[in-house]
């Protein structure tokens, strides 16, 4: 490595991004750059995002924002970055998912690697042997109100390494490019569609929920995929009350249930078929 460059990042960290960048096949961002074009000039592309996030001079450029339709008949915001910016995110996300994947609750299931919905629906029907009831939660708009200084002081718990704080920074403040060309700033949230964002995602709900659950409450166990979470309980009783609980806790951390979608559930024995 060059001595004037401010940081300690390989070429083949930005090479392996690369690959798995490729691998994903996501759609083009701002600059309408597909993988195709980008790899036209791909050594000279791959050598501007290794020296840029060396010298601490890389800047992400805006987010694309685009809408695809969810079951429920509303629009989900999806971010798209630039092929380049991905490739950035995917070395910070590279360097520090192992380290994170250390300190993760095991219950913890979205977007981790080697664990899947599935696994987290087996885990529930079982325990719903156990626990009559459950508290079925969803967090409103999570991706959309994640606090920026709450989640810098998780991602410092966990790294000193200056370039990772300082582009996961840039990361959260990149504004948004709507599809009418308009730019919108971001003073909270992390794009859904993000290469680093579901990992924050996990860190920011390990430490607003799931390490807060095993502390406060360690006889009700629990399943939680991304901002989807089913917490166990033996009454009805116990669940109303864990449910406040929840939601209090989850307005300590800036975020607020979806007064829709959390509901307070009795495990049927019709449902407790073990399949």
């Amino acid at each position: 490595m060059s001595k004037m460059k401010s940081f300690d990042i390989s070429k083949q960290a930005v090479w392996d991004s690369y690959l798995k960048v490729k691998s994903n096949h996501g759609a083009a961002g701002v600059d309408q750059q597909s993988i195709e074009l980008f790899e036209e000039d791909l050594k000279d592309n791959l050598y501007k995002i290794w020296n840029r996030m060396s010298s601490g001079s890389y800047f992400p450029p805006p987010v694309l924002r685009v809408e695809i339709p969810k079951g429920d008949g509303k629009m989900r915001k999806l971010g798209i970055p630039t092929v380049a910016d991905r490739i950035a995110q995917m070395v910070v996300k590279n360097h520090i998912e192992p380290e994170l994947e250390t300190i993760f609750h095991p219950d913890s299931y979205g977007y981790r690697p080697n664990r899947s919905a599935k696994q987290a629906l087996t885990q529930a029907r079982q325990r719903c042997w156990k626990y009559d009831w459950v508290v079925d939660m969803d967090i409103k708009g999570f991706f959309d109100n994640i606090s920026h200084d709450l989640m810098m002081l998780a991602v410092r718990k966990h790294t000193e390494d200056k370039w990772v704080l300082l582009y996961v920074e840039r990361w959260l403040k990149a504004p948004v490019q709507l599809m009418n060309g308009e730019v919108e700033e971001r003073t909270m949230g992390t794009p859904q569609g993000g290469v680093t964002s579901p990992l924050l995602a996990n860190l920011f709900l390990h430490y607003a929920f799931d390490y807060w659950m095993q502390g406060n409450y360690p006889l009700n166990p629990f399943e939680r995929y991304a901002d989807d979470i089913v917490a166990h309980c033996c009454t009805e009783a116990e669940a109303i009350q864990l449910k406040t609980e929840i939601a209090k806790r989850m307005e300590q951390c800036g975020l607020e249930l979806h007064p829709e979608k959390t509901k307070i559930v009795y495990c049927k024995d019709a449902n407790r078929k073990g399949n």
